[in-house]
């Protein structure tokens, strides 16, 4: 199935996001490093402290790798047992579903209309909330059947979403945080995301770890640990050349995906149309 039905939908698609491609620091090869916050955790749901907290950078280790559908394009992905909840984009391609996390087999799907385009998921009280790209517009899905319940409005683009266990946080592109009431969907508070006080933009999909916002940084290899009180960046993470395939055939096809499995301590990551989902470990850049 194609990405996007309409070629000229995607050029514009490509024309509006790439407004928005702000500057953020290469830590890789950099001599002049930014200095990153350790301010405290502001959620921290047990005594667990991952080693990684303690990372100024991260690289990573690939522990394994396990099958994902080329054709999905991926826009927010969370695990739920031997599960993954993937939402995919692409407008007449976009979809909710379930996915076997060893098979890679979609065993529940829900389309989205033609007319619009897919992208961040979060799960919350036996539910699933997608956003959609310009549709202004999220939906609200029962989580065992994927049955839609209803649908709830925002201003500006949808992007990322997850949840900490009490709101859903969203992100538009920008250097902002919305965290949103779960039940009447108004914006509870905004935090800026910053590394030495300057922005850092373009803020993807989004997951919840540990007391931290994990995001992709949309058209990089990176991914960012941010505060959730102050959105000041704890640790950045250089994911380059996990898939040597990234950004091939498409320039679109880039590492978007952030899945964690909380029982386990298991982090995996993927990419827009990607064959492959990484289970990762972080180490520290020596």
């Amino acid at each position: 199935m194609s990405v996007v039905a309409d070629s000229g939908k995607w050029v514009n698609f490509c024309v509006k996001k790439a407004f928005l491609y702000g500057l953020i620091l290469s830590v890789a090869g950099c001599n002049d490093e930014p200095e990153l916050r350790s301010d405290s955790v502001a959620i921290v749901e047990n005594s667990y402290i991952p080693e990684w907290r303690s990372h100024r950078v991260s690289r990573y280790e690939v522990i394994r790798e396990l099958p994902h559908d080329s054709g999905a394009y991926t826009q927010g992905l969370m695990l739920l047992g031997d599960y993954w909840i993937e939402s995919t984009g692409g407008y007449g391609a976009s979809s909710i579903r379930w996915v076997n996390r060893e098979t890679g087999e979609v065993v529940l799907k829900n389309d989205l209309p033609g007319d619009l385009f897919g992208e961040g998921v979060a799960g919350l009280d036996g539910r699933f909330y997608q956003l959609t790209w310009e549709g202004q517009k999220g939906f609200i899905y029962d989580a065992e059947s994927l049955k839609k319940l209803g649908e709830f409005p925002y201003s500006g683009e949808g992007w990322g979403l997850t949840s900490d266990g009490k709101s859903l946080i969203m992100s538009d592109g920008s250097d902002r945080l919305r965290f949103l009431d779960p039940k009447t969907f108004r914006v509870q508070r905004e935090v800026a995301v910053r590394i030495e006080g300057r922005p850092v933009e373009r803020l993807n999909e989004l997951e919840f770890i540990e007391g931290e916002i994990f995001a992709n940084v949309w058209h990089t290899d990176q991914i960012v640990r941010i505060n959730p009180s102050s959105g000041n960046v704890q640790g950045i993470i250089q994911l380059d050349n996990i898939y040597p395939g990234a950004g091939a055939p498409n320039p679109e096809f880039v590492l978007n995906g952030i899945a964690y499995d909380d029982a386990k301590k298991q982090l995996y990551v993927t990419g827009k149309c990607w064959p492959k989902i990484y289970q990762i470990r972080l180490i520290k850049e020596q």
